[in-house]
Protein backbone atom coordinates (compact mmCIF):
# COMPACT_ATOMS: atom_id res chain seq x y z
CA UNK A 1 0.00 0.00 0.00
CA UNK A 2 1.58 3.45 -0.98
CA UNK A 3 -0.87 5.64 0.93
CA UNK A 4 1.37 8.06 2.57
CA UNK A 5 -0.84 7.98 5.63
CA UNK A 6 -0.44 4.26 6.07
CA UNK A 7 3.53 4.72 6.44
CA UNK A 8 3.21 3.22 10.02
CA UNK A 9 3.47 -0.38 9.29
CA UNK A 10 1.10 -1.10 12.63
CA UNK A 11 -1.40 1.21 11.30
CA UNK A 12 -0.96 -0.41 7.96
CA UNK A 13 -1.64 -3.95 9.56
CA UNK A 14 -4.88 -2.25 10.97
CA UNK A 15 -6.24 -0.91 8.14
CA UNK A 16 -5.51 -4.24 6.61
CA UNK A 17 -7.00 -6.48 9.07
CA UNK A 18 -10.32 -4.05 8.29
CA UNK A 19 -10.07 -4.18 4.69
CA UNK A 20 -9.75 -8.36 4.82
CA UNK A 21 -12.64 -8.82 7.16
CA UNK A 22 -15.03 -5.55 6.88
CA UNK A 23 -17.21 -5.21 9.99
CA UNK A 24 -14.74 -6.55 12.42
CA UNK A 25 -15.24 -5.11 15.84
CA UNK A 26 -12.82 -3.68 18.28
CA UNK A 27 -12.03 -6.75 20.49
CA UNK A 28 -11.46 -9.32 17.34
CA UNK A 29 -8.86 -6.41 16.07
CA UNK A 30 -7.16 -6.36 19.37
CA UNK A 31 -6.93 -10.09 19.84
CA UNK A 32 -6.09 -10.54 16.09
CA UNK A 33 -3.17 -7.72 15.91
CA UNK A 34 -1.78 -8.37 19.58
CA UNK A 35 -1.68 -4.50 19.78
CA UNK A 36 -1.71 -2.75 23.08
CA UNK A 37 -5.48 -1.42 23.58
CA UNK A 38 -4.57 2.22 23.48
CA UNK A 39 -2.23 1.97 20.69
CA UNK A 40 -5.25 0.36 18.36
CA UNK A 41 -7.84 2.86 19.99
CA UNK A 42 -5.57 5.63 18.65
CA UNK A 43 -4.78 4.28 15.36
CA UNK A 44 -8.44 3.40 14.56
CA UNK A 45 -9.40 7.05 15.88
CA UNK A 46 -6.73 8.50 13.44
CA UNK A 47 -8.07 6.32 10.66
CA UNK A 48 -11.80 7.53 11.05
CA UNK A 49 -10.60 10.90 11.15
CA UNK A 50 -8.61 10.69 7.62
CA UNK A 51 -11.55 9.16 6.04
CA UNK A 52 -9.78 6.13 5.72
CA UNK A 53 -12.48 3.94 7.90
CA UNK A 54 -15.91 4.06 8.72
CA UNK A 55 -17.08 3.44 12.30
CA UNK A 56 -20.26 1.38 12.73
CA UNK A 57 -22.56 1.03 16.13
CA UNK A 58 -24.23 -2.30 15.50
CA UNK A 59 -25.46 -1.81 19.50
CA UNK A 60 -23.05 -4.11 20.98
CA UNK A 61 -19.88 -3.00 18.75
CA UNK A 62 -18.42 -0.86 17.03
CA UNK A 63 -17.66 -1.94 13.58
CA UNK A 64 -14.76 -0.80 11.42
CA UNK A 65 -14.97 -0.63 7.46
CA UNK A 66 -12.63 0.53 4.69
CA UNK A 67 -14.09 3.97 3.64
CA UNK A 68 -16.52 4.20 0.95
CA UNK A 69 -16.69 0.67 0.08
CA UNK A 70 -19.96 -0.13 1.86
CA UNK A 71 -23.17 1.76 1.96
CA UNK A 72 -25.18 2.16 5.21
CA UNK A 73 -27.45 -0.35 4.10
CA UNK A 74 -24.74 -2.93 3.28
CA UNK A 75 -22.96 -2.26 6.95
CA UNK A 76 -26.30 -3.11 8.50
CA UNK A 77 -26.37 -6.34 6.84
CA UNK A 78 -22.76 -7.25 7.78
CA UNK A 79 -22.75 -6.00 11.65
CA UNK A 80 -26.02 -8.88 11.14
CA UNK A 81 -24.05 -11.50 9.45
CA UNK A 82 -20.79 -11.13 12.02
CA UNK A 83 -23.31 -12.43 14.71
CA UNK A 84 -22.89 -15.79 14.98
CA UNK A 85 -26.94 -16.40 15.41
CA UNK A 86 -28.17 -13.29 13.55
CA UNK A 87 -25.90 -14.86 10.25
CA UNK A 88 -27.49 -18.47 10.78
CA UNK A 89 -31.23 -17.51 11.38
CA UNK A 90 -30.82 -15.30 8.23
CA UNK A 91 -29.45 -18.28 6.45
CA UNK A 92 -32.20 -20.47 7.67
CA UNK A 93 -34.67 -17.48 6.66
CA UNK A 94 -32.82 -17.19 2.90
CA UNK A 95 -33.11 -20.89 2.30
CA UNK A 96 -36.63 -22.22 3.89
CA UNK A 97 -38.36 -19.15 4.60
CA UNK A 98 -40.12 -17.78 5.96
CA UNK A 99 -40.24 -19.43 9.19
CA UNK A 100 -41.78 -19.02 12.79
CA UNK A 101 -39.53 -18.44 15.77
CA UNK A 102 -40.15 -22.21 16.82
CA UNK A 103 -39.34 -23.50 13.94
CA UNK A 104 -36.22 -21.46 13.84
CA UNK A 105 -35.49 -22.27 17.66
CA UNK A 106 -35.75 -26.29 16.31
CA UNK A 107 -33.35 -25.69 13.40
CA UNK A 108 -30.76 -23.37 15.36
CA UNK A 109 -31.24 -25.67 18.60
CA UNK A 110 -31.45 -22.80 20.84
CA UNK A 111 -34.29 -21.34 23.12
CA UNK A 112 -37.15 -19.58 21.68
CA UNK A 113 -36.33 -15.86 23.49
CA UNK A 114 -32.84 -16.63 22.21
CA UNK A 115 -34.29 -16.88 18.71
CA UNK A 116 -36.71 -14.41 19.45
CA UNK A 117 -34.01 -12.05 20.39
CA UNK A 118 -32.07 -11.87 17.69
CA UNK A 119 -35.16 -11.81 15.37
CA UNK A 120 -36.16 -8.81 16.89
CA UNK A 121 -32.44 -6.96 16.46
CA UNK A 122 -33.01 -8.16 12.72
CA UNK A 123 -36.35 -6.51 12.64
CA UNK A 124 -35.35 -3.60 14.12
CA UNK A 125 -32.29 -3.16 11.33
CA UNK A 126 -35.05 -3.73 8.69
CA UNK A 127 -33.37 -6.90 8.22
CA UNK A 128 -36.39 -9.30 8.58
CA UNK A 129 -40.06 -8.76 7.86
CA UNK A 130 -42.63 -10.13 10.44
CA UNK A 131 -46.11 -11.18 9.85
CA UNK A 132 -48.92 -12.80 11.95
CA UNK A 133 -49.90 -16.27 10.75
CA UNK A 134 -52.80 -17.04 12.92
CA UNK A 135 -50.95 -17.67 16.49
CA UNK A 136 -47.64 -17.18 15.49
CA UNK A 137 -45.23 -14.44 13.81
CA UNK A 138 -43.30 -16.02 10.55
CA UNK A 139 -40.17 -13.87 9.44
CA UNK A 140 -38.73 -13.22 6.10
CA UNK A 141 -35.78 -12.05 4.91
CA UNK A 142 -36.40 -7.40 3.89
CA UNK A 143 -33.37 -7.59 1.06
CA UNK A 144 -32.75 -11.55 0.18
CA UNK A 145 -30.44 -10.53 -2.58
CA UNK A 146 -28.11 -8.46 -0.96
CA UNK A 147 -27.83 -10.79 2.34
CA UNK A 148 -26.96 -13.69 -0.41
CA UNK A 149 -24.04 -11.26 -2.29
CA UNK A 150 -22.56 -9.83 0.69
CA UNK A 151 -22.37 -13.16 2.57
CA UNK A 152 -21.06 -14.81 -0.42
CA UNK A 153 -18.56 -11.85 -1.51
CA UNK A 154 -17.11 -11.83 2.24
CA UNK A 155 -17.81 -15.47 3.27
CA UNK A 156 -14.50 -16.45 3.78
CA UNK A 157 -14.10 -13.75 6.46
CA UNK A 158 -16.99 -15.42 8.72
CA UNK A 159 -15.46 -18.50 8.81
CA UNK A 160 -19.30 -20.68 9.51
CA UNK A 161 -19.21 -23.64 7.97
CA UNK A 162 -22.73 -24.10 9.34
CA UNK A 163 -23.70 -20.99 7.13
CA UNK A 164 -21.84 -22.30 3.93
CA UNK A 165 -23.96 -25.71 4.18
CA UNK A 166 -27.07 -24.04 4.84
CA UNK A 167 -26.62 -21.99 2.03
CA UNK A 168 -25.16 -24.82 -0.32
CA UNK A 169 -21.48 -23.33 -0.60
CA UNK A 170 -19.59 -26.14 1.11
CA UNK A 171 -18.47 -27.26 -2.37
CA UNK A 172 -16.70 -23.62 -3.12
CA UNK A 173 -14.17 -24.40 -0.37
Amino acid sequence: MSDPDLELASRRAIYQRIADTPGVHFRALLDELESAQGTLQYHLRWLADEGLVDVSEDGKYTRYYPAAEFTDAEQTVMNALRREYSRRILAHLLTDGPLSTTELSDRLEKAQSTVSWHLSKLAEADLVTKERDGRSVVYEVSDPDRVRYLYTVHRRSFTDKVVDRILGLWDSY
